[in-house]
């Protein structure tokens, strides 16, 4: 680490960075230039600091001062008043009501997490070797090669209790075994870095943030089970990760951390990248295999499973990035230590990505049984706008939503599952009342129909019938029956689905009747949509009240279905009406309102267009 007189701290994940946190470091260079001091300020860029929606972020040490929303503009005033004056500028700082909170620990979002995996995200370089040694990087590797054989490093991860953080939860200590108790001339670690699922950016995070302990954690990995060759698959729209992997590789290797005899043990490792093209099924294992392979991504049935053939027909282990970048820590701090958080089931911390209606979003590592309640209204800081919390979606597209009454539940693998979502990877996205859930399982459902892979019948034809029938509803077409329907399709999929993808993708639908099924009565039975999402199932009115004729929405409409007078007031000829919306948009004194169901003009209309097509037929 610098021994300069101040640490300066950007955050330059892929959040900051869009958010302009290059030209903020850029113009640090320029005015510690122009003011001389250059030599007193180590400007670090680190990975993800986790508050995204405070970004761009910076850290100031030796004070710890937390500066959020920081522009290219301020940073003139930050090195003249805090780095000469020694006067932190407030301003920058977070206001909590009356409080101002200057020091990066003292921020609500952070007093609930306990970091594990992204232990250095923030507060190194990168693309440092020497910063990452110097937290103690590569000290696990060198203990363990140097004092446990293979079976007592799978011992202690079995203690430890770690289970996969891709999705599964499947205990890591058996997927090692199994591989490790088959005698083969070549054996394989794999890195899974495919992350597809909308939302999430765990794994993109950690890569870019800490690129070394993901390498070490393949390597504690590949000792284990005596694999000598290990591949980080990473989708290709993460092209920071894909650099900042390859420059660890490079380093590690001419440190001598990577190669032959490791610390001179017997132990020889290499690794290489390779890059996904974005396909979603690939974040399943054989898929992704397949596409190692130089193959098309697609799964295939188990048995085989990857521990005895997998890639090239090898013994194969595919490890999520978050459940490698747990085990440096597991094998310096202990077992016991690891195991001591989280429930009986689920042990240690788990990373997520907190999005949706919510205060603070962003990169948040809780321990296993938090609840969601502490999860969403004290790390996420609750609702925004001041509306309600309706729903909370986890584990990615294919998890399934819980309700209000979830929000004491503990967060972990078997506490999720028994109410019909998951842990996933780590996705979790937080709604407000305003959100139509039939609305909401369309959505996910088109997102599984576009990614399947289509090799098995339930997932590509089943998936496909039920988004269907998704679209009659949120269109005013729906009928009795659909729901059943609905329920039949999706125990069918998940029962008869050829992979993980495919016999989870119901889920969204699944939980939302279970928890929500009078917001799909509704849209059947009346013709509504009560959240007022669904543009089918509303109509727009005018409240003449309201309106003071000043013809702006009539000038607007482009189908021309307002008319009225500065004295009569304006209306909506509500047969014409398209419903775009433009009218409301542009009203000054907000007179249009959004109504829940069909207008009595259109359901007329409708009727006699029906009655007429029925005697033309006749």
């Amino acid at each position: 680490m610098s021994l300069k007189r101040i640490d300066l701290l950007i955050c330059c994940g892929s959040g900051c960075v869009s958010a302009g946190a290059l030209k903020i470091k850029d113009r640090f260079h320029e005015v510690l230039a122009e003011k001389g001091i250059s030599t007193e300020i180590n400007i670090i860029e680190t990975g993800c600091m986790g508050p995204c929606d405070y970004g761009p972020v910076m850290v100031i040490y030796p004070e710890g001062i937390f500066y959020k929303h920081v522009t290219p503009e301020d940073v003139e005033e930050i090195v003249s008043e805090h780095f000469i004056k020694g006067r932190p500028v407030q301003r920058l700082m977070l206001q909590d009501e009356d409080k101002v909170i200057s020091v990066q620990k003292e921020v609500p979002f952070y007093q609930k997490q306990v970091k594990v995996a992204l232990a250095n995200c923030g507060y190194i370089d990168p693309e440092s070797l020497d910063e990452y040694i110097a937290t103690g990087g590569y000290e696990a590797l060198g203990t363990v090669l140097t004092e446990l054989d293979p079976q007592k490093a799978i011992d202690v991860v079995k203690q430890s209790g770690l289970r996969g953080r891709g999705g599964g939860g499947f205990p890591t200590h058996i997927k090692w075994q199994l591989v490790h108790d088959v005698q083969a001339d070549q054996k394989y670690i794999i890195c899974n870095g495919d992350e597809g699922d909308p939302g999430a950016f765990m794994d993109r995070s950690l890569l870019e943030g800490d690129p070394h302990r993901i390498l070490e954690g393949m390597m504690l990995a590949a000792f284990s089970i005596g694999a000598s060759k290990g591949f980080f698959y990473i989708r290709a729209e993460y092209p920071l990760a894909i650099k900042r992997i390859k420059q660890a590789i490079e380093q590690a290797k001419e440190a001598g951390l990577m190669g032959d005899k490791i610390f001179g043990s017997d132990f020889c490792f290499d690794a290489e990248v390779r890059t996904g093209a974005g396909a979603f099924v690939c974040g399943e294992e054989m898929a992704l295999i397949q596409s190692l392979q130089g193959e098309r991504g697609n799964p295939t049935p188990k048995p085989p499973y990857p521990a005895t053939k997998g890639l090239w027909g090898k013994p194969t282990v595919v490890n999520n990035v978050e459940t490698l970048a747990n085990l440096p820590t597991i094998f310096l701090k202990g077992a016991d230590w690891f195991a001591s958080m989280g429930t009986a089931t689920s042990k240690g911390t788990k990373v997520f990505a907190l999005t949706g209606d919510i205060k603070n979003t962003g990169l948040v590592e809780v321990p296993m049984g938090i609840t969601l309640r502490e999860l969403i209204f004290e790390v996420g800081g609750g609702m925004t706008g001041g509306h309600k919390f309706k729903a909370v979606q986890l584990g990615g597209p294919s998890g399934g939503c819980l309700t209000q009454e979830h929000l004491d539940v503990p967060v972990d693998y078997e506490s999720l599952k028994e109410r019909g979502a998951m842990m996933g990877s780590g996705g979790v996205i937080v709604m407000n009342d305003q959100k139509c859930m039939v609305n909401v399982a369309k959505f996910f459902t088109e997102f599984c129909v576009d990614e399947s892979c289509g090799k098995c019948p339930p997932c590509r034809i089943g998936l496909k019938h039920m988004h269907g029938i998704l679209e009659r509803i949120t269109s005013g077409q729906g009928k009795e029956g659909d729901i059943e329907e609905l329920q039949r399709l999706g125990e069918t999929i998940c029962k008869l689905s050829l992979c993980g993808l495919g016999q989870s993708a119901p889920n969204p639908v699944l939980s939302t009747i279970r928890y929500f099924r009078d917001e799909y009565e509704a849209h059947i039975r009346d013709r509504a949509c009560q959240t007022k999402v669904c543009p089918d199932l509303l109509h727009f009115n005018i409240d003449k009240s309201r309106c003071i004729g000043c013809s702006l929405c009539a000038r607007k409409c482009p189908v021309n279905c307002i008319s009225g007078s500065r004295e009569e007031k304006y209306t909506i000829a509500q047969i014409d009406c398209i419903k775009c919306g433009n009218c409301q948009d542009v009203c000054p004194v907000k007179a249009i309102d959004r109504v829940p169901g069909l207008h009595e003009d259109v359901v007329k209309h409708t009727e006699e267009a029906l009655q007429k097509l029925g005697r033309e037929e006749e």
